[in-house]
């Protein structure tokens, strides 16, 4: 029984850190930005500007989630009816979802206006962060 519990609160606690782990925003090494506020994020991944190609992360990813409430202060439900609303008026297309922060990690250092957010763990030379996220 003991076993049981403890088995239980490591799993608790190994879900807990993966949820907490620590979300950058990222670019291009090419970009010359080496900042940017989360308020200035916001504005390309929410369609308000088009000096950056965001992309996204899937939609099913725990990251994405996570990603807007932290940035926009926003569900994903929200976000959904921007880009929507964006699309449907022709003023925006959605950014490309891809499926993991290595594939966003790809894109965004192959495209030198790109801008994604990955796992802080997963960043390397092939990008730059210019947010990191509480």
């Amino acid at each position: 029984m003991l076993q049981r519990i403890l088995l239980a609160c490591s799993m608790l606690a190994l879900a807990a850190s993966v949820s907490a782990a620590e979300i950058v925003v990222i670019v291009n090494p090419a970009n010359p930005a080496t900042a940017m506020t989360t308020a200035q994020a916001s504005q390309f991944f929410l369609g308000k500007s088009t000096m950056f190609t965001p992309v996204d992360q899937a939609e099913s990813a725990s990251i994405r989630a996570e990603f807007y409430k932290k940035v926009s202060d926003k569900d994903l439900s929200e976000v959904k009816a921007i880009w929507s609303k964006l699309v449907f008026t022709g003023k925006a297309a959605a950014p490309k979802e891809l499926h993991s922060s290595a594939e966003v990690k790809k894109a965004v250092a192959g495209n030198p206006t790109g801008i994604g957010y990955i796992e802080k763990s997963a960043v390397d030379s092939s990008v730059k962060v210019v947010t990191t996220l509480p």
